[in-house]
């Protein structure tokens, strides 16, 4: 619960940090119908920019549960182990740790990390026949493409 709260904070600043650049650049390069002035008289006295709020709120509070997944391959990561490290690393992933039959990987940078507002821990574990990938629906899509694709490859090479 704990970290749904927190990972909504981290998207609400994300999406005003995102408002108010947008603004700024409107202001600065002329776009903006508005001055400065006006832009803040009817950002505190008018339902406008209310409803904008609310829309932010809105989305804070609905990202993690839309955000994060929980995708499945067929697999075994021992036997497709370098196929795992390789398909996250393709991805702009690297492996953290790895321990009792779980991978943790993490972005690659500190670009990569905040642009996924450092919620880039992906854990990889074995649920019978399957991989699960567990983590940020960005980096989870990406990797799972690739996984299945490179897994598959190793499949026909091996037959």
């Amino acid at each position: 619960m704990m970290t749904y709260f927190i990972r909504s904070v981290k998207y609400f600043v994300a999406l005003c940090v995102l408002c108010i650049a947008l603004m700024a650049l409107m202001l600065a390069t002329g776009t903006s119908a508005l001055s400065f002035d006006d832009t803040i008289h009817i950002m505190f006295h008018t339902t406008r920019y209310l409803t904008l709020f609310a829309a932010i709120v809105v989305l804070a509070a609905l990202y993690p549960r839309f955000g994060f997944i929980v995708r499945k391959i067929e697999g075994d990561t021992v036997r497709h182990r370098q196929q795992i490290v390789n398909a996250f690393g393709s991805a702009g992933f690297s492996l953290e740790s790895e321990a009792d039959g779980k991978m943790i990987f993490r972005a690659d940078g500190i670009p990569h990390r905040l642009t996924l507002l450092f919620e880039d821990r992906i854990e990889v574990s074995q649920y019978g026949q399957w991989i699960l990938i567990d983590g940020i629906r960005r980096g989870v899509a990406k990797v799972v493409y690739r996984l299945d694709s490179y897994i598959q490859t190793a499949e026909r090479n091996d037959e």
